[in-house]
């Protein structure tokens, strides 16, 4: 293939301009925008570490909260911004490797209009029931629900925990009935109270009120069992052990966003969370710290993205 010159000219002109951006980078005050409401669960680390960030590249950040449509108004605000780096997006499970599986017509591709910058971590999901509940263990639960002969309620706040409880129920020999809430706390209120059976939530926040015996975790989705919860069995152990999930968030930008800038961005929150302050912070939680580089989270996202869309098929959902 012959180039033009003038093309050769051009390629050239582009890169040079992008090289200067990177170095001069960040210019500028930047933003994250979270697709879920402030206090979320999402919501916390993007503050957290933006803030440490912000004084490693002297520029303010700003966290933009842009709840609504499963995620879609956030990740459109970042789509519809510039391939600079200054708007970023805190994607999630659900929204980078949930939605695509099961909404029909979705607004954006996030294997191709997004790139992935540092993981905050992986938090395993937890199979809970009441702390009054006679069940014990797993297996006690799976043969007093078959006795019962009716369908499982498994009370659950995304799309993400709907499918895990499929999941769930397909490889206990279980018929689920997955119960929709607009958030954890919802779910766990209703579990403790008796109005539902189970409920599939992230660990995390459950963490506490299963300390307290308020509830009990079953099982969790983690590969080994977690040291904040170390009597709780994993499903891996449990008899199941394809069965690993985690819920998860990261930073992405825009697919076209400068590899310089990427490497910049990856590289002041990576020394955020390596230092003594995202120590601290990460040792009051349960997120599993991987260190993750961004060529590594794509492989991850694009793994978990699979898995969601082999479950979805196995349980006849179609997007919606």
């Amino acid at each position: 293939m012959t180039f033009h010159p003038l093309m050769v000219f051009g390629i050239a002109l582009l890169a040079s301009v992008c090289n200067v951006a990177a170095q001069s980078y960040p210019a500028k005050p930047l933003r994250i925008v979270v697709p879920f409401s402030a206090g979320s669960g999402a919501d916390a680390n993007p503050r957290f570490y933006g803030e440490l960030v912000s004084k490693l590249l002297g520029q303010s950040i700003v966290v933009d909260n842009r709840p609504g449509g499963s995620g879609v108004i956030a990740v459109q605000t970042v789509k519809g911004a510039a391939a600079d780096g200054y708007t970023l997006l805190t994607g999630t499970t659900s929204t980078i490797g949930v939605n695509p599986v099961v909404m029909k017509d979705l607004p954006y591709d996030p294997a191709r209009e997004f790139r992935p910058v540092i993981l905050f971590g992986l938090s395993p999901t937890a199979f809970v029931v009441s702390g009054n509940s006679p069940s014990k263990s797993l297996k006690e639960f799976a043969v007093a629900s078959k006795k019962a002969g009716v369908p499982v309620s498994v009370g659950n706040y995304s799309a993400g925990y709907e499918l895990l409880s499929y999941w769930f129920g397909m490889v206990n020999g279980l018929p689920i009935t997955p119960v929709p809430y607009k958030g954890s706390s919802q779910v766990m209120t209703d579990v403790i109270g008796g109005q539902i059976a189970s409920g599939m939530i992230d660990s995390g926040g459950a963490a506490a009120l299963i300390k307290e015996g308020r509830m009990r975790a079953l099982v969790i989705t983690a590969d080994s069992r977690h040291p904040i919860l170390p009597d709780v069995p994993t499903m891996k152990e449990s008899g199941f052990p394809d069965f690993v999930s985690y819920s998860w968030s990261s930073i992405f930008v825009r697919s076209e966003t400068p590899d310089a800038i990427v490497d910049k961005l990856y590289g002041a929150f990576k020394a955020a969370m390596d230092g003594p302050e995202g120590r601290a912070y990460q040792a009051s939680r349960t997120a599993i710290i991987v260190n993750y580089t961004p060529k590594e989270i794509r492989a991850f996202v694009a793994a978990d993205a699979e898995r969601f869309r082999k479950i979805a098929q196995a349980a006849g959902i179609k997007p919606r």
